[in-house]
């Protein structure tokens, strides 16, 4: 199999053009709330960050209606709405974007589907919540190789929750999260996933600790 690399995989069709979470709002039918079964809004503390955060419609809409709240959106594709007062857009991939503070809560919703490395993002993002903060994200373990179970448990271990029925990641405070799996890279052609929309599957070597 011939796999890509990152570069190759953000000038691919699949991920440069997702419209997964394009226009996604904060609160309604095809919203943050419904998806995540929370209201941002209540666990943002005064800094919310939201990767792959499509035009930053939901973002936009939190600026609307509250305060204090540093509002943060990262995409890899720059088709953004204007930005308002209190929220920061940035065109970057997840793989080197780096933030300048924490924050209270840290959201991806169905967006580590288009990323290569999945385990080293996680383990980037995952040192960016403040003590008490929360990061939620959607995740198919079914798109890491290998993953399934013997990853579950690794991850549990390592105080992150996994939710095999929602494919559901949730983090409560910072983590070093330090997994035996070496990235091998990415391919773009596995297809749709539970979502029904065409997704990228990551591949590893997993690697056994020498103590």
């Amino acid at each position: 199999m011939d796999l890509l690399d990152d570069q190759a995989l953000h000038a691919s069709s699949v991920v440069a053009n997702n419209a997964m979470n394009r226009e996604r709002q904060l609160h309604g039918v095809n919203s943050y709330a419904k998806v995540l079964g929370f209201d941002p809004l209540t666990r943002a503390g005064t800094a919310w960050l939201d990767l792959c955060c499509g035009s930053g419609r939901a973002l936009v809409q939190a600026a609307e209606q509250t305060t204090g709240v540093t509002l943060t959106g990262v995409d890899l594709v720059d088709a953004f709405r204007p930005a308002p007062p209190g929220v920061t857009l940035v065109a970057a991939p997840l793989e080197t974007w780096t933030p300048g503070r924490e924050f209270d809560l840290i959201t991806c919703v169905h967006g580590l589907h288009y990323v290569g490395d999945k385990l080293g993002v996680l383990s980037r993002i995952l040192r960016w919540l403040t003590p008490g903060g929360m990061f939620v994200a959607d995740l198919d373990l079914a798109s890491i190789q290998p993953g399934g179970r013997p990853l579950a448990a690794l991850l549990r271990a390592a105080g992150i929750g996994y939710d095999a029925r929602r494919k559901r990641i949730t983090c409560t405070g910072p983590r070093a999260l330090d997994l035996p799996y070496r990235y091998l890279g990415a391919d773009d052609r596995a297809g749709p996933n539970y979502t029904g929309q065409p997704a990228v599957t990551s591949y590893y070597v997993r690697q056994e600790k020498i103590v």
